[in-house]
């Protein structure tokens, strides 16, 4: 059978501490051995289907074409469904657990082409118990479509449109600013939002950052060498989206956040900005209702 694909993208919660990630590079190998399998990351946190999302989704742009594999599913085993989708005309298929994981990553390439429930057993593992579905469903799915099985033979055509999204916060302006969410922190402390910067642009060159009862003057800059070390600024990062950073620091230990908190930007009256370093004790309006 002629190969499809010569690139499986592997991603998931599992950590490198256990076996899991290797039994899965093996069992593709076993059945694509000409295959490479790039490891993404395991890292995710465990069960945090939407920090799996919107990693997914950051690098789904920059994966080779092939097949990815993702796997966060505190649901494994139960009535969700296993699912492969089709993208770029065949271009690359997602595969994995319809639990919102794969729904941003499939929007940012394009939307789906084409999707299968994975109901064909023929092209899974036996298996003792239904617990790793990334070893018997995944695993030897992907390496089969690699190795050139049609995508209609290894499951039930199921209409794209009804793929589990994943919820992304939307952020609410008031008089005041802007009201946003941490929506990722990187290993260095920098904390990315859900904010377009079209969304801040009448925000001044300095911004107020406010989150919990810390209120810092964050500096508008293009790169971390703009700020003096340990100054707060605001950039647009890699992937277009307004982020905090703290130059040579943590701006999540600075200000105290964790994904998924609230964060508030505020343009500072007639342009004045406290002094960068200042952290003072601020009062917060009550969340208001979406």
């Amino acid at each position: 059978m002629t190969s499809t694909y010569d690139t499986v993208s592997f991603l998931s919660d599992y950590g490198t501490a256990d076996e899991f990630v290797g039994v899965v590079h093996s069992v593709i190998r076993s059945i694509a051995p000409e295959v490479r399998v790039i490891d993404v990351t395991h890292q995710v946190p465990a069960y945090d289907v939407r920090a799996g999302a919107l990693t997914l989704a950051r690098a789904a742009q920059y994966l080779a074409p092939g097949v990815v594999v993702a796997v966060v599913d505190p649901g494994v085993g139960t009535a969700r469904r296993s699912i492969a989708v089709e993208v770029g005309d065949g271009a690359s298929i997602l595969v994995g657990p319809d639990n919102g994981l794969l729904a941003p990553a499939v929007a940012m390439v394009g939307g789906a082409t084409k999707a299968v429930e994975l109901t064909n057993r023929a092209y899974h593992l036996a298996a003792p118990g239904p617990t790793f579905a990334g070893r018997d469903i995944f695993a030897p799915v992907a390496a089969h479509l690699c190795a050139g099985v049609p995508l209609l033979e290894v499951g039930t055509e199921i209409d794209p449109a009804g793929l589990m999204p994943t919820m992304i916060p939307l952020t609410r302006s008031d008089d005041e600013g802007l009201e946003a969410e941490a929506l990722w922190i990187d290993r260095f402390g920098n904390v990315q939002l859900n904010v377009d910067p079209d969304e801040i642009a009448d925000h001044g060159d300095v911004v107020r950052v406010v989150a919990g009862d810390l209120s810092r003057a964050a500096q508008r800059v293009d790169t971390f060498g703009e700020l003096g070390r340990g100054q707060v600024g605001i950039i647009v990062d890699s992937y277009g989206l307004v982020t905090v950073v703290v130059d040579r620091g943590s701006a999540a230990e600075e200000l105290r956040l964790e994904p998924g908190d609230s964060i508030r930007l505020e343009a500072f009256a007639d342009g004045q900005g406290a002094p960068s370093g200042a952290s003072v004790n601020v009062q917060l309006q009550p969340r208001r209702s979406p």
